[in-house]
């Protein structure tokens, strides 16, 4: 009687592919933010600490007070719009401009996934980088009671910010040109002196939730305004400019038009 025949080897088991959203979350972190764009970020992280050193040395009024102009002017001013733009350039604009966003554009993945999962990651890098900073920046200037509503107004600003930029970067061409223009001439310009303006700007939303959940002594009452929410009715405020700016951006994705790039 002849012997068995040998089983045959055993395949190894296929690597499941990780779930679209996933993968565009991961494509996002590991092409979309090259070292010259980690450089773009951590200047204005680096000069977010300046900032808080800055309120240590001077000498003029009250710890409060120069933390309160510091913060309204370089921190919420300058470091949290300036960051995100880069970030939130970086993770779709930068991709249109350069001609290498068709083959995400091109593949299985719904517009809404693809939005979102761009907004995701960049948003996680403004979470392990902006976040710690102007945290950093808040103890080394003194109002350790202010670094909880910090963290949240850096937070929820810079996701409602990143969407507006992943927004812009859908609509139009030239979008860090007109990033800028927005955060410069609506936010800082128009926004400084129309209620109507900074109820719609992340810039003053954002600022709007530390100066609602911070107490006296963090320089709360100092950066108050009226005529806009604050605490967490900005935060909301911030969530619904999140969530519309990437419905838009959905949208504009939808009827984009794959070119081969332009710079």
């Amino acid at each position: 009687m002849s012997a068995p025949a040998p089983a045959p080897p055993a395949t190894p088991t296929a690597r499941a592919l990780p779930h679209p959203f996933v993968a565009v979350v991961g494509y996002t972190l590991r092409a979309c933010l090259p070292p010259r764009r980690w450089v773009g970020v951590l200047l204005p992280c680096a000069a977010a600490v300046l900032f808080g050193w800055l309120v240590t040395v001077s000498d003029h009024g009250s710890v409060a007070e120069r933390f309160a102009d510091i913060a309204e002017v370089g921190l919420f001013g300058l470091v949290l719009p300036l960051t995100c733009l880069v970030i939130g350039d970086a993770v779709l604009g930068a991709d249109i401009r350069a001609g290498t966003f068709p083959f995400t554009w091109l593949s299985p993945v719904r517009f809404l996934a693809i939005v979102v999962g761009r907004w995701l990651g960049g948003w996680l890098v403004a979470l392990v980088s902006l976040v710690p900073t102007l945290l950093a920046a808040t103890a080394i200037a003194g109002v350790p009671e202010g670094m909880a509503p910090m963290a949240i107004a850096v937070a929820s600003g810079s996701a409602a910010y990143i969407a507006l930029f992943v927004m812009l970067g859908a609509a139009v061409r030239r979008a860090a040109v007109w990033s800028l223009a927005v955060v410069f001439l609506g936010e800082h310009l128009l926004g400084g002196v129309l209620s109507s303006v900074a109820q719609i700007s992340p810039l003053w939303e954002a600022q709007q939730v530390y100066a609602g959940l911070a107490d006296e002594a963090a320089g709360a009452s100092e950066l108050l305004r009226a005529g806009t929410p604050n605490g967490w009715s900005a935060v909301v405020r911030l969530a619904i400019i999140l969530v519309v700016a990437l419905a838009v951006a959905a949208w504009r994705v939808r009827h984009v038009k794959p070119r081969s790039g332009d710079e």
